[in-house]
């Protein structure tokens, strides 16, 4: 009997690593379900990058749908998404606000002048207190919202060109079908 708990154990352990094999085969890691998915996004007022004197809320963007991009100068992939949403950005059908996320804003600025600046407009949350509301990760990361309030899609790592056409544009497409 002595011999038989071990060779049980390792049998527990190999069952519990071939369920876990099984459960992430075509499962993309970053499609993290979100609690937020067709619940209100979460009230906000935060200053503009560029003239902190100056806020943006969640009321004030109600009315037509658009998305958040949350990046910051610190973080090496946005580097890696941003010729992305260059090249898309005019593309989507609908604003893309960016979200600058725990930076300093002069290295924010700095940034986007030296890679360029695809947003239509960039909220700054030094703090990331507000980004804890709406579940945030870390960087980069994009929440499609509709014109409602109402976040329909979250992306956890960055956009590329297949994500956006497989994924973002549906959403869009389908954000503009239940439009009045």
């Amino acid at each position: 009997m002595s011999r038989l708990v071990p060779f049980l154990g390792f049998v527990l352990l190999a069952a519990l690593l071939g369920f876990g094999i099984w459960w992430n085969t075509g499962h993309d890691p970053r499609t993290v379900p979100s609690p937020l998915i067709n619940k209100p996004a979460p009230d906000f007022v935060l200053p503009e990058l560029d003239d902190p004197a100056k806020t943006v809320s969640k009321a004030s963007l109600l009315g037509k749908p658009y998305l958040v991009n949350v990046f910051a100068s610190w973080c090496y992939v946005c580097g890696e998404e941003h010729p992305v949403l260059m090249a898309e950005a005019n593309q989507l059908g609908v604003p893309l606000i960016g979200y600058n996320y725990k930076d300093a804003p002069d290295d924010a600025k700095a940034w986007l002048a030296r890679h360029g600046n695809p947003y239509s407009m960039v909220i700054a949350d030094r703090s990331g207190r507000t980004a804890l509301n709406f579940g945030v990760y870390g960087a980069p990361e994009t929440y499609l919202i509709d014109a409602r309030g109402i976040i329909r899609y979250k992306r956890i790592g960055p956009l590329t060109p297949e994500v956006i056409k497989q994924q973002l544009e549906p959403a869009i497409a389908a954000l503009k079908k239940e439009a009045p």
